[in-house]
């Protein structure tokens, strides 16, 4: 029985399994900010029609916003001169990318869907007072404009006010300031750069993977949950599988 987290995962056809590495990623790049214009269109989506609830986090038409944004392309170059300094190659070049919003974001793990996946994030909006935290370790990371992170998708994760100890749906009032910005890229955790930055190992418990017919994360031999207000890691449902 694995006393520490595992994640099962879609490699192929078939259930993998593989530590959940606590190791983060982290650095500052120079990017210019968006345009008043560009701000304000995502405060529109944000408001009009994501209707982000506290804790929400949803994608924003990247498209649309790449058409009024002529610095997109000096915001990648930073974040791959960057992934390159940290020995992962090109592997952003061939790594999905998507905008997002959130208005914070409560404890959770994205394990059930991105197993095969690190996140590479680099946040766009200016400091509001939020935090990245990464309860497993204790880590908070001030969330600014220029804010880069690499994490495994296993890991509990959640942004929060910067004087809370946990998520709290008080601190995010409809309030524009109180939302980020940020890309996201898809990292191939099976990428040998991308694994041996984070340290992953793999086929760790290849009797259970055999078994499961979908992505999961496991601790202490069962299928586990994280508390979204505190992020501890607790069981998961009777009903689940």
């Amino acid at each position: 029985m694995l006393n520490v987290p595992a994640s099962y995962y879609w490699s192929g056809e078939t259930i993998r399994s593989r530590s959940v590495s606590d190791v983060v990623l982290t650095g500052t790049v120079d990017v210019p900010a968006p345009s008043a214009r560009l701000v304000a269109d995502w405060q529109r989506e944000i408001t009009l029609r994501l209707g982000l609830e506290p804790g929400d986090v949803e994608p924003l038409p990247l498209a649309r916003a790449r058409v009024r944004w002529p610095e997109y392309g000096l915001c990648v170059q930073a974040v791959a001169d960057w992934t390159r300094s940290l020995g992962l190659q090109e592997v952003l070049a061939f790594s999905e990318v998507a905008l997002m919003a959130c208005r914070g974001a409560r404890y959770h793990h994205d394990g059930e869907r991105y197993g095969s996946k690190a996140f590479c994030n680099l946040f766009l909006s200016e400091d509001r007072g939020l935090d990245l935290h990464f309860p497993a370790t204790g880590l908070r990371i001030p969330l600014a404009r220029g804010t880069v992170v690499i994490f495994d998708t296993g890991q509990p994760h959640a942004v929060i006010e910067r004087r809370s100890s946990g998520f709290d749906a008080a601190d995010f009032p409809p309030d524009p300031e109180r939302s980020q910005v940020f890309l996201s890229w898809e990292l191939p955790i099976e990428d040998v750069h991308v694994a041996r930055a984070l340290g992953v190992a793999f086929d760790i418990d290849p009797a259970s993977a055999l078994r499961l017919e979908d992505e999961q994360v496991w601790l202490n031999g069962a299928r586990a949950r994280v508390c979204p207000s505190t992020g501890r890691w607790t069981p998961a449902d009777p009903e689940q599988p």
